[in-house]
């Protein structure tokens, strides 16, 4: 499935059979209405940031609904399509906390690739609406990488903002592994705990605290 390590953590996930059936469903999906991202693009988050390498794990609620803007990584865009306001606020945050320059770009890619987990709660969703696979079961899978990252002998940081990403609290140890939560980014809410959260470099203190490397936010 992915091609890299989260095979062999996941394995008897991929081959239970309410996982198969599950993903004949999501399957059916793809063949009846648009859906996002793109299926190739489905677990991306796990193809660029193996399990061995995840050091920050960042969760978002489910892809970008409209075309050409979902690729497989939460809060990330693909090249070329206008930044989304929720990630224009995880930018200024990122300027205001490590004064790094704001993107042009919206793909988050480089981070992925630097140990930063982009992890939708839901991995896909239905063309023009917003949630839309919520309850569809994408949730039994995500919660579960999350369990098997807190089974990690090294430290991870868990940065979850707004309520649905709270959700995955009591699936972490955090006497072990630092979580870091702050209100949604979204406009609606970025003025109530996210602006000024500083979740950048308290993420970097920590790993470094702990002996492992720092992210390299820059993009």
């Amino acid at each position: 499935m992915i091609g890299n390590d989260w095979d062999n953590i996941l394995g008897n996930i991929w081959n239970s059979s309410g996982f198969k059936n599950f993903y004949n469903i999501i399957l059916n999906e793809y063949k009846t209405k648009t859906i996002y991202p793109l299926l190739p693009d489905i677990f991306n988050a796990l193809k660029l940031t193996p399990f061995k390498d995840v050091k920050v794990v960042i969760v978002g609620q489910d892809p970008y609904h409209g075309e050409g803007e979902a690729h497989g990584l939460a809060f990330s865009v693909n090249d070329g399509v206008t930044i989304p306001p929720s990630l224009k606020n995880i930018y200024k945050e990122l300027h205001n906390d490590l004064g790094i320059e704001i993107p042009k770009s919206g793909n988050l890619t480089k981070w992925a690739q630097n140990g930063v987990l982009l992890l939708n709660n839901s991995l896909t969703v239905v063309k023009d609406t917003p949630n839309s696979h919520q309850k569809i079961g994408w949730h039994l899978l995500t919660d579960y990488i999350i369990k098997k990252i807190n089974e990690k002998d090294e430290p991870v940081v868990f940065i979850l903002w707004g309520n649905n990403a709270k959700q995955k609290v009591p699936l972490i140890n955090s006497d072990f592994h630092k979580i870091i939560t702050s209100s949604h980014p979204s406009p609606f809410s970025a003025n109530y705990g996210f602006f000024g959260s500083k979740p950048f470099s308290r993420a970097n203190k920590f790993l470094l605290e702990k002996k492992r490397l720092p992210v390299d936010w820059r993009l």
